[in-house]
Order: C-alpha cells, then structure tokens, then sequence
C-alpha cells in the first residue's frame, strides 16, 4: 500500500502496530529477547540467518548477541521502542532511502515466522501496514519520545493517563525494572540492550529530561494535540499528576 506521506532520509517518525484481532505478540520473556534482538540483526542491508547464529553463540543467552552483532550500516537509527503484551511502538530515523520500510518488512517478517512456528499458528501476526507519523517539531518530539518511553505503564496501572498516577514512587520502580523497551536506556543502569539505540540521532538534548516526572511533564505539554496528530481521534488532556 502507497504511504500518503512517504519516508524521508534523515527525517524520524513514530511506527507503531499491534497483533491482528489485538492479540498478544509477546507471551513470554524469551519472546521478547527475540525481539529486541532482531531490531538490530534487521537493521541492515545484510541477510538474517538464525541458524548460522545459533551455532556461532550456542550456549548463550540471545540478548548477549546484541554488542557482538551490531552492524555498522544499518537502515535506520533506532531512538525510542517500547513492546507491549499485544502491540509495540518504535522512534527511528531514516538513514538511507527505503531504510525504514526494509526495516520493518525484516522486522515483522522474521519475528512472525518465529512466533508462529514456536506456537504452532499460520497467518499475519501483526496489522498491516503498520502505521507511521512524521516527528516534525522538537516539542512533538518530546511528546512522543516521552510517550513511547511511558507506554509500559499501562500495565502497572490502566487508564493511568486519564485517571492519574495513584503511586507515583512505584510507577517509577516499575518503569526501572521493566526491561522491554528503552526507558531504562535514557534513565537507568547500563546494560546490553542499550546498543540497539542510536543516542546521536536524538533531534533535541534530552538532558532535561532527567526522571519519570520531567516525561510526565512533557507528556501532559499540548496532549490533546498531539496525540490527535499521533491517532487521529482527539482526547481528553491526560490527567498525569
């Protein structure tokens, strides 16, 4: 299908899809690992064969591959990414022309043959096409940045953004400790997953935003906008304190 806007080099965009009729794409831990493992192996020009990898790091946990593996040309710079039970969220920047859309046939190509062959099923995993949005201003990015990275959340508490944190000391714990998507990057220890981002692609300092509550802030700045502009259905403004 034709994007009526399409991708641009050097230009970054919030990607985001989730599993056909909303069903889960993440059942368990290792699911995940596979995951963010293959947002760096797609994230090239080069072909992914697990089977030669399986033999190069036999008796390693996957995610240890990620510092090995990283390839120096990739299709995209990854910023943001934040996976949920039934649907993930990505910030990236176009490197080469093409880069995002051969990213993502990779990505959702090579996790759907896993995830089906491991659980036995046949068919689209995700809804198709995924969808897309240009980060055109350094305050959407902000906001979006600050959404992707809080997206998580939603299991710690649903319906957070409307209703407001009831415990804010541990939604922050929860964020710290949730390991499948980039806030602990930005704002927690340093670990392996880490060089699956490209911090010098970020469009604007985010040094300012130091912990949870500065993304708070910048997610309640010009919410109903933006997120309107992100899903195209307008909102109440987020009741986030």
């Amino acid at each position: 299908m034709e994007r009526k806007v399409p991708f641009a080099e050097k230009e970054i965009y919030h990607l985001y899809t989730r599993g056909v009729e909303k069903r889960d794409v993440f059942k368990e831990q290792t699911d995940y690992d596979r995951f963010m493992l293959l947002l760096m192996l797609c994230n090239s020009n080069e072909p992914v064969i697990f089977g030669n990898l399986r033999k190069k790091y036999r008796g390693f946990p996957s995610i240890q591959m990620l510092e090995q593996e990283r390839s120096k040309d990739t299709l995209t710079d990854i910023i943001a990414y934040a996976l949920m039970p039934n649907h993930l969220h990505l910030i990236v920047r176009e490197r080469q022309a093409g880069g995002i859309s051969k990213f993502m046939l990779k990505l959702m190509t090579a996790y759907s043959m896993y995830f089906n062959t491991k659980y036995e099923r046949s068919g689209p995993l995700f809804t198709r096409p995924f969808r897309s949005q240009h980060i055109d201003t350094d305050g959407y990015f902000e906001w979006a940045f600050a959404y992707v990275l809080l997206n998580p959340l939603e299991l710690f508490q649903k319906e957070w953004k409307e209703r407001g944190l009831a415990n804010s000391r541990d939604a922050a714990h929860f964020m710290y400790t949730y390991r499948y998507g980039s806030f602990c990057d930005y704002f927690g220890k340093v670990r392996p997953e880490k060089c699956i981002l490209s911090r010098e692609a970020l469009p604007v300092e985010v040094s300012d935003l130091r912990n949870i509550d500065d993304l708070l802030a910048a997610l309640s700045r010009d919410a109903e906008s933006y997120q309107e502009k992100s899903f195209g259905e307008p909102v109440k403004v987020p009741a986030l304190v």
